[in-house]
């Protein structure tokens, strides 16, 4: 029998502990799926945000708790606009509504219509908003698709009904899956006269955009730039929140899961106790009875880790019809969760069987005669 042939043969003999083995790492693994599933996605929704407009980058408040709470007024659009390199900024005003039960966060975007090119509007269908039209809207075409609705239709957020007016590209899911706004109309809705929640910043041809990201922060301490994915935790502080808390409980995840596989591991020691005095006494080296007890520890952890991989699947699935995360929550897949998950797997059994293994290995003739 080869090693491997004999590692499947020993998990085999000991069902039970073996599935107590098993669930314990497909636990740990569940937990580390869909946590990196759940931050992963959430994480892209927020950047998402940052990145419905076209520009070279995206402005804030400084150090709010989420991109919503954002609080910029025309003086910081007008202070943009006149920092040397910046070619165009474009104010919006960023908020959410309730539509119903099934879809309780819907974003909405108040803009100009001015505006509407250099952001990135492509008015599909229809025409757009007027800036005095306090009842008539945009809608995405990917909401137009959910809601189904059209040009011409009526749409109630809330308390208010508008009627539709045209449909909208901007190649982004979620602007895509949004409504559009007169900027004021919005704003006084919210009862937000006068405020602007982010600002799209394009630069001048050739000129240096962090340097002029440079020059904004410099002048206005009050104001947050981002450009790529890793900047946007300085702008939203629920990003580091949210990042933080996927790393707390996948370190968690990893240490539970390996009490498990300690706890099964030195029970399956103390009763294969004679068995580990046999194999030395045929000759078998420490370091050999080492790996057959690593061996098998990683092989039901291989399995378990499978197991985990597709409950997490379907409980990230799950998590996509709880209405706290309608609208908010897209699941995006990385090859690299999948990867991370496995090489927790793997890190359990190795800290779960280190030290079983590691008496295996030292075991001694008397020390188990005494046993016996």
């Amino acid at each position: 029998m080869t090693f491997l042939g004999l590692l499947v043969h020993n998990v085999l003999r000991r069902r039970l502990r073996a599935v107590v083995t098993g669930l314990a790492v497909a636990i740990g693994v569940t937990a580390v799926v869909t946590l990196s599933v759940l931050t992963y996605s959430l994480r892209q929704t927020a950047v998402s945000i940052f990145k419905t407009g076209k520009s070279d980058f995206t402005v804030s408040q400084r150090g709010v708790a989420d991109i919503l709470s954002s609080s910029l007024d025309r003086q910081d659009i007008d202070a943009l606009r006149a920092t040397p390199g910046v070619q165009s900024a474009i104010g919006t005003f960023v908020a959410t509504g309730k539509v119903d039960a099934d879809h309780p966060v819907f974003i909405e975007i108040g803009l100009t219509t001015a505006d509407e090119k250099p952001y990135g509007i492509t008015v599909l269908r229809g025409r757009s908003f007027g800036d005095t039209a306090p009842n008539e809207m945009m809608l995405g075409w990917r909401a137009a698709r959910d809601f189904g609705v059209g040009v011409g239709d009526n749409f109630k957020i809330e308390e208010r009904t508008f009627r539709i007016v045209g449909l909208f590209s901007t190649g982004n899911v979620i602007g895509d899956s949004g409504g559009m706004f007169p900027l004021a109309s919005l704003q006084a809705w919210k009862r937000e006269p006068g405020v602007y929640t982010l600002a799209f910043v394009v630069t001048k041809p050739h000129a240096s955009i962090s340097g002029v990201r440079a020059a904004i922060t410099r002048a206005n301490p009050q104001l947050a730039t981002a450009r790529s994915s890793t900047d946007y935790g300085a702008v939203d502080s629920n990003l580091v929140l949210i990042t933080a808390a996927n790393i707390g409980g996948s370190i968690l995840a990893l240490f539970i899961g390996a009490t498990g596989v300690m706890n099964t591991s030195l029970l399956s020691f103390f009763e294969r106790i004679r068995e580990f005095w046999l194999l030395r006494g045929v000759g078998w080296t420490r370091r050999r009875l080492f790996q057959l007890v690593i061996g098998e520890a990683l092989l039901v952890s291989v399995v378990g880790a499978a197991v985990g991989i597709g409950v997490g699947f379907g409980a990230v699935q799950g998590l996509t019809h709880l209405p706290q995360l309608r609208g908010v929550f897209h699941p995006a897949y990385q090859s690299m969760i999948f990867v991370r998950a496995l090489g927790f797997a793997l890190g359990m059994a190795l800290l779960g069987a280190l030290y079983p293994a590691a008496r295996a290995a030292t075991l001694t003739p008397l020390s188990a005669l005494q046993h016996e």
